[in-house]
Formats: structure tokens, C-alpha cells, sequence
């Protein structure tokens, strides 16, 4: 059990995780991935390289170790990490192999004057503190996902039934079980996990579901990415009758129930957990406007499906943005979505619901827009692809 002195000691490594918390994660991985091979397919090689994976644990670690004695500040954090998680079936005996190499970078980064004995027992309870917290909830996640109908617990094998081409970067992959038997409803918003041997590798990813639930079938709309592995290996490997390995859909960036007018803000392949969204909102009699920014025509994907429901929906409004417009192509503004684009566009009252996804740096563009124009905090959604960073 965390004693007093040992949160203390944690508080007072904050200062050093603000200005080394990158580089003591960075090692961190280095050495868990190079001397446990049985946890490389739980992390995105592509996020290891660019970075992102380390920043984002970096933060988190930093955020906890700030909010020890608190862990009610940490909000949407802790969901996060347990909706990834489960989509990615990270199991209790994961959780020693990640916290050895923790401290073991702890003592090797900031060396044994600093990490003394006591600063690594304070460490080593912290850490064991938060591993039960998430060891329990994604345990209940597991039992909650077998035990619903049409649910299953660990991997399923799922057949490529229809593959379609939805702009010039994304293509749909349309997926039945097996076994021919009902799959759990996911909600609008969630995601699947997938795996997949690529090159003699286990990969696993994480794809948002981009159509409503049906108890029989998943669709997931990927893009491909240049240097991709997996989604490469989907979009020219992977053909009608072939299968693949799913995990039951996770995920907490779902559309909530309410009165609200509704606001749907997507970048690129951001549009992908919106469409159900929008699907499931447009029988409510909402207001909803729908705003999608894409770099050009060619990469829009789901624009004549999206046309088609404003056509049938009075309520819904439709708003396009592209970086690079011809002339015949109808949107509504060319360049990036910006404060003023967005007042215009945005209803009247600010007291709206508003979820939002895409790229990083579009993401901190809208998060904070949306603070300037006056929509409150608490009714602002949003979710990264990858792991789960700060717009700060």
C-alpha cells in the first residue's frame, strides 16, 4: 500500500519528469522492447519511432505522479488507457514485464543518487497502485464484453466479405465471424482491435468502427498510411475470403444521449467514428451540423453518402473545408478550419455537444477554437488515433 511518504516522494519527482519524463520513457522502451519480444505487438513501431508513443506515456506518468493523492484530477486519462487496452488485450502478466523496466529506468536514467532505494520503493508502490486500478477495470471489461450477447473474450476469427474503395487514401473492410454467429452492438464511437501476422510479425492495431451496429457484421475504414505497415498489408494484401483476428470493440469517445444541438468535426480519416455518430443522431430530430476538412476531393471519403442524409434531414447541415479546392468540387471553405470558420459555422447558442478527431495538429487547432468561442468544457469530446496524448 501507497504511504504518505511514499506520495510525497513521488510529488517530488515531478520536476524531473517535466524536464527528462521523455527521454527516461525512451529508455524505458528501448529496453522493454528489445528484451521482451512477447510485448512488441502491443505498441505501434511507427508511434515508437515518430515519437508519439513516449511523449503520450510521458505525459501520462507525469500526470499521475502530479495528481498521486488525487486521481480523481486525472478525468478522461484513466478511461483512455483502459479503453486501449482492452482493444489491444493487454493482460495482467504484461503488467510486471512494464513495471521492472519502469524502474529499472528510473534508477539507469536519473542514477542512483537521485533514485535512491527509497525513491524506487516509492516508485515501485505507485506503480503497483495504478496496475491494480487498470488490472481491475479491464478485467471487469473482459467479463462485461464475454458475458454480452454476441460477445466473445480474446481473439475471433472474422472473414473479408466486401472491400471497398472510399476516396483515394481510404478503403473499407467490410467483416463477418467465422462461425457465422452474431457479434456484439458496439456504440457509435468505438473501435476494434485487430491482429494480424505481417512479414512473420504479430501486429496489432486499432480501428474505429465506421458503420452503425448491426449484430452481424463490422466495418472499419482505414487509410493508408505511407510506410504503413498493417495498413498496407490491408489494402493490397488482404482479399475477399481472407480472415482476420478481432477483439471485442472498446473504446469511450461514444456519442451520449441529450438535446443538445449535435457538432461532428473531423479531419482526414477522423471522419470514420462520426458516421455512426451522425447515423445514430439523425432519428433523435437533433440539430446537427457536420463539419469534415480534408486536404482535397480525391481524399474525401463518404462525401456522396453524407450529401445523401443532408438531402433526407432538414436538421442536417453540412460543412466541407479543403486545403486545396478546383473549381466544380462545392466546399464551403478552402485553407485550414480556423476560429472564425468555425464561429460561422457552429450553432447560434454555443451550448452545443460538440465531438471532434483527426490529426494532432488539426485537433489543437479546434480544441482551441471551441475554448475561444465559448463552448463549454464539459460538453467538448474528443479521441486520438494512436496513443492517447495533451492538446496542451
Amino acid at each position: 500500500m501507497l504511504t504518505e511518504r511514499q506520495r510525497e516522494i513521488v510529488k517530488a519527482t515531478v520536476p524531473l519528469l517535466e524536464t527528462g519524463g521523455e527521454a527516461l520513457i525512451t529508455h524505458f522502451y528501448q529496453t522493454m522492447l528489445g528484451e521482451y519480444p512477447e510485448v512488441r505487438p502491443l505498441f505501434n513501431q511507427a508511434h515508437q519511432q515518430s515519437g508519439a508513443q513516449p511523449r503520450a506515456l510521458a505525459h501520462s506518468v507525469l500526470m499521475y505522479a502530479k495528481n498521486i493523492d488525487r486521481l480523481e484530477n486525472l478525468g478522461n486519462l484513466p478511461a483512455q488507457i483502459i479503453n486501449k487496452h482492452v482493444a489491444l488485450q493487454v493482460q495482467a502478466e504484461h503488467y510486471p514485464i512494464v513495471g521492472a523496466c519502469l524502474l529499472r529506468a528510473i534508477r539507469e536514467v536519473l542514477g542512483a543518487e537521485i533514485a535512491t532505494d527509497e525513491v524506487i520503493a516509492a516508485w515501485a508502490a505507485a506503480y503497483q497502485q495504478l496496475a491494480d486500478i487498470l488490472m481491475a477495470a479491464e478485467r471487469s471489461a473482459y467479463d462485461q464484453t464475454a458475458a454480452a450477447e454476441g460477445g466473445w473474450r480474446g481473439a475471433r476469427a472474422f472473414k473479408l466479405v466486401r472491400k471497398e474503395a472510399e476516396s483515394a487514401e481510404i478503403t473499407s473492410f467490410y467483416l463477418e465471424p467465422a462461425d457465422g454467429g452474431a457479434v456484439i452492438a458496439h456504440q457509435p464511437g468505438q473501435y476494434i482491435g485487430l491482429r494480424l501476422v505481417v512479414d512473420g510479425l504479430e501486429q496489432r492495431r486499432n480501428y474505429s468502427l465506421s458503420a452503425p451496429a448491426n449484430g452481424r457484421s463490422y466495418r472499419i475504414s482505414v487509410k493508408r498510411e505511407a510506410g504503413g505497415k498493417v495498413s498496407n498489408h490491408l489494402h493490397d494484401q488482404l482479399h475477399l475470403g481472407d480472415t482476420l483476428e478481432l477483439f471485442p470493440p472498446a473504446g469511450h469517445f461514444t456519442l451520449q444521449a441529450g438535446a443538445r444541438p449535435l457538432v461532428l468535426i473531423s479531419g482526414g480519416v477522423g471522419i470514420t467514428p462520426t458516421l455512426p455518430m451522425l447515423q445514430a443522431a439523425l432519428p433523435t430530430g437533433r440539430e446537427i451540423t457536420f463539419i469534415h476538412c480534408a486536404r482535397d476531393r480525391g481524399v474525401h471519403a463518404f462525401r456522396e453518402k453524407i450529401d445523401a442524409l443532408a438531402s433526407r434531414h432538414e436538421q442536417l447541415t453540412r460543412r466541407y473545408c479543403y486545403d486545396q479546392a478546383d473549381a466544380g468540387d462545392e466546399v464551403d471553405a478552402q485553407g485550414l478550419l480556423n476560429t472564425d470558420r468555425l464561429a460561422q459555422w457552429l450553432p447560434a447558442s454555443r451550448d452545443a455537444d460538440v465531438y471532434f478527431l483527426g490529426p494532432r495538429g488539426f485537433m489543437h487547432s479546434v480544441r482551441q477554437s471551441l475554448r475561444e468561442l465559448g463552448v463549454p468544457d464539459a460538453q467538448v469530446h474528443y479521441e486520438f488515433f494512436g496513443p492517447a496524448e495533451a492538446l496542451a
